[in-house]
């Protein structure tokens, strides 16, 4: 009896346990049907590149090497130091991705990291045919590459949208990561319109599906078996897959697949100015309830954005009607922008808004359509001095009750500065006894300056001289 009293509180936590878990799994969504309708229209690329090291040899002029026999142990060396030993035998680099099928008659997307440099693409088919493709076009700004087989009646994907996507929809990949085929992983969308460094065009969609080398080029679908994004990197610090995936958006992807497919390379929009972003402090010294917008920190000349009127200063909010939260959303929208028509630019200058006019023209080769100042270099920074400074704004002068001049430090880094005690905010009035009359004057004082000066600042409202030994 007592046994039996014991095991019946065990024997309904088991069976709530059950009950719980097959609850659980009843909710996870099951990929069975969209991995199986997808997989045919999913291609393994392999690539093949022929090159020679000798052609790269180069011994520096002081050395004097003599010809050495094949099997000589100083044959290794000269290679791994000196790019090379002469004439090296042809050699064969190999790489494997993904891709997928588009139309019937034999396009397929991949990305151009894949393709780039190849003498030869090959595509293998689910149903194990091979093919070997023809490159129609390559762009490596997007890292799209579109490719063809000589085929008919092929099995293709359904194009979807990546702007419907939402944080924390279910997607999957399928590819062939190290080389094994039709290998499809699961996850989650992470965020939207992810900004990585050295990548201007591309919004990605982060996610945390397991991609590995291999699957780049391959499709990412939604839980409908829709075409969204093409896997294109991973980050990691180890070189394997650490739960930061990217993907291209599928809409900016057909674009630059189209314009490949009718002429051969991609037409991009360019505005002409460099911009950053507006931080906390920033957007209080514009007037602006909280950071958003893509500040102008440099209008090229005899660019739209000179012809429109776009002056330094000036924070871009919104570009056709797209809001503008981070610097980073403006440089995809200016490059898909179409060229020679009129966009609409809002913006704040001097606390008030107001819309400009831009005619978009062709980005000039090696040009991007819109500069984004790096997040570690600032065009204001004063190196010798080691402060960012602008002028002071309107609220800024207002708040200081300076009626004229001055320059506003914005950006205290390591340096003179900061071993004087200058803060974020200290207006600079005086530099080695010349009033300032504005940042660009400050800069040319402080060009001139030398060992130690005194500076005249105001904190608070009150007026404070600091001592600055400059940098030899």
């Amino acid at each position: 009896m007592y046994r039996g009293i014991r095991c019946l509180p065990f024997s309904l936590l088991l069976v709530t346990g059950l009950l719980f878990a097959s609850q659980a799994m009843a909710q996870l969504p099951d990929f069975t049907e969209l991995a199986q309708q997808n997989s045919p229209a999913v291609v393994n690329i392999s690539t093949r590149q022929n090159h020679t090291n000798g052609k790269k040899f180069k011994i520096p002029h002081q050395f004097n090497i003599p010809n050495l026999p094949e099997d000589s142990p100083f044959n290794d060396l000269f290679k791994h130091f000196f790019d090379g030993i002469p004439n090296m035998p042809e050699q064969e680099t190999r790489s494997l991705g993904s891709g997928f099928i588009i139309s019937k008659d034999g396009y397929i997307l991949t990305n151009h990291h894949v393709v780039d440099g190849a003498d030869k693409v090959e595509v293998r088919l689910s149903d194990r045919r091979y093919f070997e493709a023809k490159v129609i076009g390559s762009d490596k700004a997007s890292d799209v590459a579109l490719i063809k087989i000589d085929a008919d009646n092929l099995p293709t994907v359904k194009i979807g949208k990546s702007k419907d996507l939402k944080v924390g929809e279910w997607v999957l990949a399928i590819g062939s990561p190290f080389g094994f085929d039709h290998s499809a992983t699961a996850g989650i969308v992470s965020a939207k319109g992810r900004a990585l460094p050295s990548e201007n065009y591309v919004p990605f969609i982060q996610t945390d599906v397991a991609i590995n080398p291999g699957n780049s080029g391959g499709p990412l679908f939604n839980l409908d078996g829709e075409l969204v994004g093409i896997n294109s990197q991973i980050y990691s610090r180890t070189g394997g897959f650490m739960g930061l995936s990217f993907a291209i958006p599928i809409e900016l992807a057909m674009n630059v697949a189209e314009q490949l497919r009718k002429t051969g390379h991609v037409s991009r929009g360019y505005l002409g100015v460099l911009i950053q972003d507006v931080d906390r402090d920033l957007a209080e010294s514009f007037g602006l309830e909280q950071p958003h917008g893509a500040l102008v920190t440099q209008v090229m000349k005899d660019t739209p954005a000179e012809a429109a009127g776009l002056q330094t200063g000036d924070i871009i909010v919104r570009f056709n009607g797209q809001y503008i939260d981070h610097s980073s959303d403006l440089p995809p929208l200016v490059g898909a922008s179409p060229v020679g028509k009129d966009s609409e630019l809002e913006i704040i200058r001097n606390g008030d808004r107001r819309t400009l006019k831009v005619n978009i023209a062709q980005l000039p080769e090696g040009e991007a359509a819109v500069g984004q100042v790096p997040s570690d270099a600032d065009p204001d920074l004063i190196e010798k001095l080691g402060v960012v400074v602008n002028d002071l704004t309107p609220q800024a002068r207002k708040k200081s009750k300076l009626a004229k001049g001055g320059a506003l430090i914005t950006r205290v880094v390591d340096g003179p500065a900061r071993e004087a005690g200058l803060q974020r905010g200290d207006v600079i009035r005086m530099f080695d006894r010349n009033k300032v009359q504005s940042a660009e004057h400050l800069r040319q004082l402080v060009a001139k300056a030398e060992g130690t000066v005194a500076v005249l600042i105001l904190r608070d409202d009150q007026p404070l001289f600091v001592a600055i030994r400059l940098n030899d």
